[in-house]
């Protein structure tokens, strides 16, 4: 039985906006290329551009051989999740192309896989060349397409960079070693641990360093509780949305849709969250995945009060929260340290899962601060100097050298 891969993409320059679609097929012995496929496909969303390039994938495929066995890889969760079944299609314009893909080939000849962007540069390519071609009112030309050859040239620039990356953790572990052994021994952890980290505007990446995992970090709209600046966590009512919450929501919808670059969302399962992340999934047509760990401090006894009400009623409490990351609030809360380490570790299962793509993280203030932290290597106090406004984005991007660059803090452009 032969084997076929199947590397499809879409994309859309506004999302929706002007879009096209990319799919090679690959023999799945020696990798050569057996056909291609393009086309631009008007205005259209991300996700209808990534299903329709499946589709024209699986139907090339299926002219080569309908009796082959198709491995499918793409660099969108979305399709690979729910093609394989792992995830529901709620969207209106997903459902009937999702169909549509499933009856090209029998279900037991298919399966799905999901590659970082940087392997389905191929695809990638195509796509764009559909969309530059549509964008001066011509059809991709198969004969014109360079794709191959930059597929090529991608794929052995990978290895090369493979081969000095490891190299070049090589010298770092030495250099790490060699720092660690010559440390005075009071040498903080967080000091010791932190990594070499920048900052600057925009959610751009660094040309040098391959494509990072970027967090577009959003704090949700505001509640009821919100305007009057009371300690809202995850131990206390778990609010809803406000009407001016629910503008706000739209608002940063709007805005994240111009932009056109989120792939993934993920939320805290607290509703304030989980409404705003629906309001960005909607206009998107992305599913959100809720992440227990990016639920805000439990505030304990503080929940719902402002704090002057705490400082009148748990005064030597809330000082010795102040002055110490370890203190919890009182009535059994969580210290800064306890949400450190919760943030750190869905932070690093975020990482691996979601390799090259850019994420919507929608959580609260604590999260947001404590990531910007981390990447920025700041002490524990750092997190009462920052600015977090309700709906504001803020970015980082983490590289796979381990780097951490802060883009963008407390951006609330989108809702003037």
């Amino acid at each position: 039985m032969r084997q076929f891969i199947v590397e499809a993409d879409g994309g859309s320059r506004g999302n929706p906006g002007p879009a096209g679609y990319g799919a090679v097929v690959l023999d799945g012995r020696t990798g050569e290329p057996l056909a291609e496929a393009a086309e631009y496909i008007g205005i259209a969303t991300n996700n209808v551009a990534e299903y329709k390039g499946l589709i024209a994938g699986l139907s090339a495929a299926k002219a080569l051989d309908p009796a082959a066995e198709v491995r499918v890889r793409m660099d969108s969760k979305l399709v690979v999740e729910q093609m394989s079944g792992r995830w529901k299609i709620k969207h209106p314009d997903m459902k009937p192309l999702a169909a549509e893909a499933a009856r090209i080939f029998p279900a037991g000849q298919i399966t799905f896989e999901w590659i970082p962007r940087e392997r389905n540069k191929h695809a990638d390519r195509l796509a764009n060349e559909a969309m530059d071609a549509g964008k001066n009112g011509g059809e991709w030309d198969p004969s014109a397409s360079t794709a191959a050859l930059d597929a090529s040239a991608a794929r052995a620039a990978a290895t090369e960079a493979e081969a000095s990356g490891a190299v070049g953790r090589a010298a770092q572990k030495e250099r790490t070693e060699t720092a660690t052994s010559s440390a005075p021994s009071s040498a903080s952890v967080s000091s010791a641990s932190a990594p070499a980290s920048s900052v600057s505007v925009g959610w751009g990446s660094s040309a040098d360093l391959g494509a990072p995992v970027t967090f577009v970090l959003l704090r949700h709209g505001e509640t009821a509780l919100t305007p009057e600046k009371r300690f809202s966590g995850s131990g206390g009512s778990d609010p809803e949305l406000s009407a001016a919450g629910r503008r706000q929501a739209e608002a940063v919808a709007a805005s994240l849709a111009a932009r056109g670059t989120i792939q993934e969302i993920v939320s805290s399962p607290l509703r304030r969250c989980r409404e705003t992340a629906g309001a960005v999934a909607s206009r998107l047509g992305l599913e959100v995945t809720v992440e227990e760990g990016l639920r805000e401090t439990d505030f304990g006894a503080w929940e719902g009060l402002t704090f002057a009400e705490v400082r009148e009623r748990y005064a030597g409490d809330l000082s010795a929260w102040l002055t110490s990351p370890d203190v919890a609030p009182t009535g059994g809360g969580e210290s800064f340290t306890t949400v450190g380490r919760r943030v750190a570790a869905v932070r690093d299962r975020l990482l691996e899962r979601y390799r090259g793509r850019t994420v919507l993280v929608v959580t609260h203030v604590t999260p947001v601060k404590t990531l910007i932290r981390l990447a920025l290597g700041a002490p524990p106090e750092s997190l009462f100097r920052m600015e977090l406004s309700a709906a504001s984005l803020s970015a980082v991007a983490y590289y796979a050298d381990g780097n951490a660059s802060v883009r963008l803090l407390n951006d609330t452009s989108h809702l003037r």
